[in-house]
């Protein structure tokens, strides 16, 4: 949500291209207990001002398995456009992190799809393409040669990496000196 407002702050400015890190590369079913364990730990971020809605897993639904498939349902909206990408992005979170829906379950994300306007057949048509799913293992194995360890992780002009969510100021801040010429070098 940060980072959405800054990019309408700064306007033409200020680019976003989003890239996947899959936190879970591979299947590793949890026990539900253990992972409703886990969620206890997203409070700390529900915390933080304009951080999103956060819910410690209160569903019955299994927990999701690996970052795969919603990094390729994502990459599928984004074929329909930014704005199509910006709404499923915004429902995937509130899916999994609020109402606490299994994400990696194929009927949930084409119902995020159908809630988020998107043309369900051509989400599907790329969900099946193979070539996103590379797309995915490229971006992640990207993101590991450069040094990148985790999510949120912010790259400014390809070189300057900020780790972790950060208060909106500090990503007006950077703005502000890349915008003035002081982040050379």
């Amino acid at each position: 949500m940060r980072l959405e407002k800054i990019a309408e702050e700064f306007g033409e400015s200020c680019v976003i291209e989003w890239k996947s890190f899959l936190l879970r590369p591979y299947p590793e079913p949890k026990p539900l207990e253990k992972f409703r364990q886990y969620t206890e730990s997203w409070l700390r971020p529900a915390s933080e001002p304009e951080s999103g809605s956060f819910t410690v897993w209160s569903t019955d639904e299994p927990a999701p398995s690996h970052s795969v498939p919603p990094a390729v349902a994502a990459k599928a909206a984004a074929r329909q456009g930014v704005a199509a990408f910006a709404r499923y992005h915004r429902a995937l979170m509130e899916h999994y992190f609020h109402l606490n829906h299994n994400i990696t379950e194929p009927e949930n994300l084409v119902r995020i799809a159908a809630e988020t306007e998107l043309d369900v057949n051509a989400f599907l048509e790329a969900m099946r393409d193979p070539a996103l799913a590379r797309e995915v293992v490229d971006d992640h194995n990207e993101a590991v040669a450069a040094g990148i360890q985790g999510v949120p992780t912010v790259v400014v002009d390809g070189r300057w990496k900020i780790t972790g969510a950060q208060p909106r100021e500090i990503y007006r801040r950077i703005m502000e000196l890349r915008l003035a010429g002081e982040m050379l070098g």
